[in-house]
């Protein structure tokens, strides 16, 4: 029998060790985020503890105010103020000023704090697609709780039976691609009198890549006006047409390249009268210098593609292969985080609760990243689920104040998420197949408000 493969102590690693360590714990300025967005003075619930709390129960999308304050008082953070009642542990586990503390929090501190994790794990990996930074977009939607401030600001789905309850959350959602990492994703609402596109969220997703970078996008977002979005924002794209979309475009344009599997075309592009109704600030004149990719996949596949790069099909056929990773990293986020049952009850919690979900779901990918580096796999060949959890069970539970103490616990943790592993499985290639889902009443009985009864007269 083969022995099992771990990972032994070795001076080498241990080095290794120490600086997964650092960046762990270095990717945000905790006094920084202290200072920008100052609580109370004296509050023992500072901001940068607020948001540490928040995250810990994202990680465990499970867990109660209860349980975040007793982690708290349990691991005491090292940028935890200096506080008497929280150095001998005396501080009341009620979860009130918690509470109070989550409600005072600035939205703006989120976002901070979001921000800087992303970058943080984005400027970490090395640009994937020559030099440059390629950034997969994706839309989803998430339901919420039934709450009046949120089914007003995100109304329910409603057909001929009537209006849903559950408030409808449309998110456009960006990951860089050599890192994984989230970035903050944008939100409109999929109902009602203000209810928006995917693609009208796309420009706002746009503004937080770097001018270098390059979008990769699904059928869904092949049309003029994202492709003149990603053009105004100068960012390069590559996005898939339907085949019915790239029919009409190729009856314009020219063949300038065949290959054994693939052809490529030049078009100027301009916006149909349909597109140009549907966006007014389109205008006649406004085109859009690109190419048109044919390239056959297979017999039963083949891959329509419009780009304003001058690489081969083959080049960017192999780029959009890896578009497919953003679906799978919505479901972790949805998923294994849970972040599709969030149970905020007004609109500010609900973006704070979403904010840190994806710290949480950049975490777990960053200790994915050193986990794989050390193991010498890709970081997607270790499950996300399992890494999740070895993350939550090893490092996540203890706060480690330097890295002796940490390396143990890291090395247990990474013999741990090296087995893992998902199933190697090259050359094995399925189709998308779509499930019709089971009939669900949206007859839904409402509730009636109690009165208090009557007082008796005297």
């Amino acid at each position: 029998m083969a022995a099992k493969k771990s990972v032994a102590v070795d001076p080498i690693r241990d080095a290794e060790f120490d600086r997964a360590f650092e960046m762990l714990h270095g990717l945000v300025d905790w006094s920084e985020l202290d200072r920008l967005y100052p609580m109370r003075e004296n509050a023992v619930y500072s901001t940068s503890i607020v948001l540490w709390m928040l995250v810990y129960q994202r990680m465990n999308s499970d867990s109660t105010l209860e349980a975040a304050v007793k982690m708290f008082i349990k691991t005491k953070p090292s940028f935890v103020p200096q506080n008497k009642r929280v150095d001998e542990k005396t501080l009341s586990p009620n979860t009130g000023a918690y509470s109070r503390a989550r409600t005072r929090l600035a939205l703006d501190g989120a976002y901070w704090l979001n921000e800087q994790v992303g970058q943080s794990l984005i400027q970490a990996t090395k640009p994937s697609f020559d030099g440059r930074r390629a950034y997969l977009l994706d839309g989803t939607t998430i339901t919420l709780a039934p709450e009046p401030a949120l089914q007003k600001m995100f109304p329910p789905a409603s057909n001929q039976h009537g209006a849903s309850v559950f408030p409808t959350a449309l998110l456009v959602v960006t990951h860089e691609l050599a890192s994984g990492a989230a970035l903050r994703p944008v939100v409109g609402a999929m109902y009602g009198e203000n209810a928006v596109s995917e693609t009208a969220l796309v420009g706002e997703a746009l503004r937080q890549l770097p001018e270098d970078g390059i979008v990769v996008a699904d059928g869904g977002f092949g049309i003029f006006w994202v492709a003149r979005e990603a053009d105004s924002a100068r960012r390069d794209f590559l996005l898939r047409l339907t085949k019915q979309r790239f029919m009409a475009m190729r009856r314009k344009a020219t063949v300038v390249e065949r290959g054994a599997r693939s052809t490529t075309y030049s078009l100027t592009w301009r916006p149909s009268a349909k597109e140009r109704k549907s966006h007014p600030s389109l205008t006649a004149n406004a085109v859009l210098e690109v190419r048109l990719h044919e390239i056959h996949i297979h017999k039963s596949l083949t891959l329509y593609l419009v780009s304003d790069m001058p690489h081969s099909a083959e080049r960017l056929s192999d780029l959009y292969r890896c578009r497919g990773d953003i679906e799978t990293d919505i479901r972790n986020i949805k998923v294994v985080l849970n972040t599709e049952h969030i149970a905020a009850r007004n609109v500010d919690m609900f973006y704070k609760e979403l904010l840190t979900s994806m710290v949480a779901y950049n975490l777990v990918v960053q200790f994915r990243r050193q986990a794989a580096t050390l193991a010498e796999v890709p970081p997607r060949r270790l499950s996300f689920k399992k890494t999740w959890s070895t993350f939550k069970t090893f490092l996540w539970a203890k706060i480690f104040t330097n890295a002796t103490e940490c390396r143990t616990e890291y090395r247990d943790a990474l013999n741990c998420a090296m087995k893992d592993k998902l199933p190697n499985r090259p050359g094995r290639s399925f189709e998308r197949a779509a499930y019709h889902k089971r009939h669900k009443s949206t007859s839904f009985k409402k509730r009636e408000r109690r009165h208090a009864a009557p007082k008796p007269e005297s």
